[in-house]
């Protein structure tokens, strides 16, 4: 069967911190609060779009209004590709692993919607044969269900594949499934995420060679 590797988005894939802040500091800026830096929304993303929201808020002490989630995606939406960028060597590694027969599929804790447009303004949506967005499943990551479910949509199995990410509910996942998994170092998560991982790539262009290695074809 042909092997599978499962990509995170944020943190992986792309940098996509600069947009998610401005999002996040013009939601705070609609309600009379101070803004964040880009390094203090990185330690908030990982979890979605609710969890951010609720993170932001709590940091000044305060529960989200009942509007603030759909105001922030609706803004984020719009914006999603501004100053978003693929990590160094995206492209050019994602051609190298489907010419070496990876099926390849994104597992995000993002919506699925603003994932796909984000997916799509890079040039990347066509590489991959799955796109499991964190409102696709009823589960999402770290439950393993929610990668099992990326997994199947894109005709791939846990025995024959491997899943990248820089979050520890990526590692957490792919353990769920018995999954090897490839801690992304250029991402947002610290070192004591890639102590859980199988293995660590330094580089997106890194991941063919420790793929290969992990699960051999």
């Amino acid at each position: 069967m042909q092997r599978t590797l499962v990509l995170d988005l944020d943190g992986t894939l792309v940098d996509s911190v600069p947009d998610l802040a401005a999002a996040l500091n013009r939601l705070m800026a609609a309600r009379a609060l101070p803004g964040f830096t880009g390094p203090q929304v990185t330690r908030m993303v990982g979890d979605g779009a609710r969890v951010l929201v609720e993170r932001a808020f709590a940091a000044h002490g305060k529960p989200p209004d009942a509007g603030a989630l759909a105001d922030f995606l609706a803004d984020y939406a719009a914006n999603v590709a501004v100053r978003t960028r693929a990590f160094p060597g995206v492209p050019e590694t994602l051609r190298v692993l489907a010419g070496a027969g990876w099926r390849l599929a994104v597992c995000t804790n993002k919506p699925a919607a603003p994932a796909r447009t984000l997916l799509g303004a890079l040039g990347l949506e066509p590489f991959f044969a799955a796109i499991g967005g964190g409102d696709s499943f009823p589960a999402r990551k770290p439950d393993p269900a929610h990668l099992l479910a990326t997994l199947e949509a894109a005709g791939g199995t846990p025995a024959r594949a491997v899943m990248a990410g820089d979050h520890h509910n990526d590692i957490m996942a792919a353990a769920g499934l018995g999954m090897p998994a490839i801690f992304a170092a250029w991402g947002y998560g610290g070192p004591e995420v890639g102590a859980q991982a199988a293995a660590v790539a330094r580089r997106f262009s890194d991941l063919p060679q420790i793929a290969a290695l992990l699960l051999p074809e």
